[in-house]
């Protein structure tokens, strides 16, 4: 498991590309047959991939991956949020089948102890992108399909940032202690996502982005309003990004992306604004 540190706003500024690139990408969520894990210290979130070919892939298949968690199992005191963006595959927890087709989420309750993965066609592999935050009580376990979660319509083709928010773990549509997770797609013709840009004093937020047509890339845009930064980013890699970072995103062309967060509350629209012109 990749460990990060975490980092403050006053040594950011001095970071070169290389420095940035270490501390807040990751760049490979995706092995074939492997479960990936990166720990971040702002606010212990982990950011895992798990792409299951040939036999079940188990979370817990590099058990001592585990063992800076002090916990005997991945889930005895976290919980696990997990959207599919591959092939038709299954979570299997505790004795129970979830079917997820791409873009179907599945929200794994504090307390499971055994969780495995599988693909439906080794040819289409399922790509189970997941985020864990630290649990204080165990919620329900809840499949997430598609049509189940909540979609917001923003933004408009004048400002390039037309966009739709699929919100999958959110308050409205089930229980979590302090995880919140959805998926956003842009329009064609769009290339930004979350403008104007905020920050949130009281979360910090992993975006993940995929479907970025080949040849295209993402700026993904960090930093204090007034000294920001950008981190180049390539199809299917995340990005944290700590409570006192904006995050935007300008693509060559329209991609999605998967945003986690985790913090002091779940209230999606408690953020702090900033015009574009006061950056």
């Amino acid at each position: 498991m990749d460990i990060r540190y975490s980092v403050n706003q006053r040594d950011v500024k001095r970071y070169t590309t290389d420095e940035l690139r270490a501390e807040f990408l990751i760049e490979k969520l995706f092995v074939p047959g492997d479960v990936t894990a990166t720990y971040s210290h702002v606010d212990r979130v982990i950011t895992l991939g798990a792409m299951p070919t040939g036999t079940r892939l188990a979370l817990d298949k590099n058990v001592d991956t585990w063992k800076s968690l002090g916990a005997k199992f991945f889930l005895a005191g976290r919980e696990l949020g997990i959207i599919n963006i591959g092939g038709p595959g299954k979570v299997h927890a505790d004795g129970t089948d979830y079917p997820l087709g791409r873009r179907e989420g599945l929200y794994l309750s504090m307390g499971t102890k055994e969780v495995f993965f599988s693909s439906d066609d080794q040819a289409q592999p399922a790509k189970f992108y997941m985020a864990s935050a630290p649990a204080h009580r165990a919620c329900p376990t809840t499949l997430i399909p598609y049509d189940k979660a909540i979609h917001r319509d923003l933004g408009s083709l004048e400002t390039s940032n037309a966009r739709t928010i699929n919100q999958y773990i959110h308050p409205d549509v089930l229980e979590t202690c302090q995880l919140s997770m959805g998926l956003t797609e842009l329009k064609p013709g769009s290339v930004w996502n979350t403008m104007p840009s905020h920050t949130h004093e009281r979360r910090m937020e992993v975006y993940m982005y995929f479907d970025i047509p080949e040849g295209n890339v993402v700026f993904h845009f960090m930093g204090e309003p007034t000294e920001t930064r950008h981190i180049v980013m390539q199809n299917e890699q995340a990005v944290i990004s700590p409570s006192w970072s904006i995050h935007s995103g300008c693509g060559t062309a329209a991609y999605s992306f998967i945003w986690a967060m985790a913090g002091e509350n779940k209230v999606f629209d408690d953020m702090d604004g900033f015009a574009n012109t006061a950056m």
